[in-house]
């Protein structure tokens, strides 16, 4: 029997816009691609927030890879939408001249 390696990996730590590389062999992993030629969807954890985290397998040298950091990223992305719900709220300001 063969051990597989299982990688974690906390999105938060990610920079760009969730593109990362496979920690063994470095096959690129994008969240846009829909093929599932780099890599497969093996398990999703949700809670009653959203999803929790993703358990991946990398297609080229099938390693396990462990999402995570999905709850801070839903909530960092729902402060963006208050913020910005806050700044259309407010009403036009007028300046009269007497």
């Amino acid at each position: 029997m063969r051990l597989k390696q299982v990688h974690v990996l906390d999105l938060t730590k990610i920079d760009g816009s969730g593109d990362f590389s496979c920690p063994r062999c470095g096959t690129a992993i994008s969240p846009d691609d829909c093929t599932e030629e780099a890599y497969s969807i093996l398990e999703t954890k949700v809670n009653s927030h959203g999803l929790e985290e993703l358990v991946i397998r990398c297609n080229r040298c099938a390693s396990l890879l462990r999402l995570t950091g999905f709850s801070l990223l839903q909530k960092l992305s729902e402060m963006d939408e208050e913020n910005s719900e806050k700044k259309r709220e407010k009403p036009p300001c007028y300046i009269a001249h007497v």
